[in-house]
């Protein structure tokens, strides 16, 4: 029971097979409280998965694009809880216009859209709980990743957003470590997503797998989930402004897939 007693709130989850519905199931199996949150058409395919869960919990509509929706989501935890203990950012999207081979194109709607929600949203979620974090002694604040160091096919200005998450991470470490809470990304390995399918040209399931050192099942989103949950937990108490690869060993090899 890695987070018994640990209240969490968990971004993201829209399907069963996203990253952030296996972090909100781990979550709960290691004894946290969580709630759920999602927005706009999406809300009640997030309140139906969040019934599939071992212990269907509450979900707060927060739509990160929309002014107040933030304040009032930390304003509904703070009536609920006395103290947030963990944070689960799983927010991400680009306009399809900002991504599949149209980095030079795209517009600046475009891209500050993918900024503002796949970037930005992370600090302002984080200041708006910052109180409710240092209410639990500091508490963990979780962002997913892709690794930033490379330019990927397709990935285009989500790569320039999470190379600019990566960035925010550690000026939230930096902010936020003297009341105590920890700032940390997941740079994940390709899983089968909603969100990996949506990007055209974004096909690097297979390759993956032969170069991670480890392996890389892209259907299995468990590995990253145990990552989250051990950086939500007391455990690591001194990692903060961290990128932690769960990868299978991918970004640490050269070369190509043949040797």
């Amino acid at each position: 029971m890695l987070l018994n007693g640990k209240r969490i709130l968990v971004t993201g989850v829209l399907t069963e097979t996203s990253i952030a519905y296996s972090i909100a199931r781990m979550a709960q199996e290691q004894g946290a409280e969580i709630v759920l949150t999602g927005h706009g058409r999406t809300l009640r395919i997030t309140e139906r998965i969040a019934r599939k869960l071992p212990d269907p919990p509450d979900v707060l509509e927060m739509d990160v694009t929309q002014e107040g929706h933030i304040p009032a989501t930390a304003a509904r935890l703070a009536e609920r809880w006395d103290a947030v203990d963990g944070i689960v950012h799983a927010i991400a999207f680009a306009p399809s216009e900002a991504l599949g081979g149209n980095f030079l194109q795209a517009a600046w709607e475009d891209v500050s859209t993918a900024l503002h929600i796949s970037t930005y949203s992370y600090v302002a979620i984080a200041h708006a709980l910052a109180s409710q974090l240092r209410a639990a002694g500091g508490g963990s604040i979780l962002g997913l990743d892709f690794d930033a160091q490379l330019a990927w096919p397709g990935y285009d200005w989500m790569g320039v957003a999470k190379a600019g998450l990566e960035s925010a991470n550690r000026y939230l470490a930096r902010d936020l470590g003297p009341q105590g809470t920890r700032a940390n990304l997941i740079a994940a390995g390709p899983v089968k997503t909603m969100a990996a399918k949506s990007v055209e040209g974004f096909e690097l399931f297979e390759e993956w797998h032969r170069r991670a050192p480890l392996g890389w099942d892209v259907l299995d989103p468990e590995p990253v989930a145990r990552v989250a949950c051990a950086l939500l937990s007391d455990w690591m108490p001194a990692v903060t402004g961290e990128v932690i690869h769960c990868d299978g060993g991918t970004h640490a090899i050269g070369g190509s897939s043949d040797g």
